[in-house]
């Protein structure tokens, strides 16, 4: 138990909430962001022109296929040099969760739209909505219910990529915790568990009030 008292040292608390704060804020930006791309993406799938479907299959299916690092080392990289592109190492963070959130949420805003039944459509017609408006106020209202649960363990699987960050030097809560431990490496040899222990800890109370309000909405519209 001695080795516990590595999280009681002197800025030992204060620098993970600091790291933290970057992982959150990295996390918040891409999920951000990834709403509108993932929107957008979303509903070109479920156009008819196949030039279109098809380019968006490709982005998904690119995005699928590679890995996240690999991404990451991709926008890292390979964009600085080959666009002449000055992005430090949070920019691809970025960047790149807003592609992989967008990509992956855009697949699940085509199959909750397509799940509407054209019935839908029709009795929106028949009021006299246009097609804008039978969008708006009919069919996204009932997908975003229908995808909703999916759209949130997709927000927390973000957050927790979001550690792949440390390989590009960006000083996040995993970068913070390794910097602790190697600090106090001979004097607290047992101290990773600890550290890390709190590490997991600091993920746990960011992800988990998004189940909480993910069930609470669900059983709110369940009701409704």
């Amino acid at each position: 138990m001695q080795s516990a008292e590595i999280l009681l040292q002197p800025g030992v608390f204060p620098r993970l909430l600091q790291g933290l704060w970057v992982t959150v804020w990295i996390a918040g930006v891409s999920v951000g962001a990834s709403v509108p791309v993932g929107l957008l993406v979303g509903w070109l799938m479920t156009l008819r022109n196949p030039i279109v479907r098809a380019v968006m299959r490709v982005y998904l299916d690119f995005i699928r296929i590679m890995p996240q690092l690999a991404l990451l080392f991709l926008a890292y990289y390979g964009f600085a040099r080959w666009f002449n592109w000055n992005l430090d190492a949070t920019g691809a963070c970025v960047l790149v969760f807003v592609l992989w959130g967008g990509a992956e949420l855009g697949d699940l805003v085509r199959g909750a739209l397509t799940s509407i039944p054209k019935a839908q459509y029709e009795s929106a017609y028949v009021l006299g909505l246009s097609p804008w408006q039978t969008f708006a106020r009919v069919i996204l209202p009932q997908a975003v219910r229908r995808m909703l649960p999916a759209s949130v363990n997709l927000a927390t699987r973000i957050v927790k990529t979001t550690s792949l960050a440390v390989l590009l030097g960006v000083v996040e809560v995993i970068k913070v915790g390794q910097q602790i431990i190697d600090v106090n490496r001979f004097q607290y040899p047992d101290g990773t568990l600890w550290v890390y222990g709190a590490i997991f800890f600091m993920y746990f109370i960011v992800c988990w009030p998004l189940s909480i309000v993910t069930r609470r909405l669900e059983k709110r519209w369940a009701n409704g």
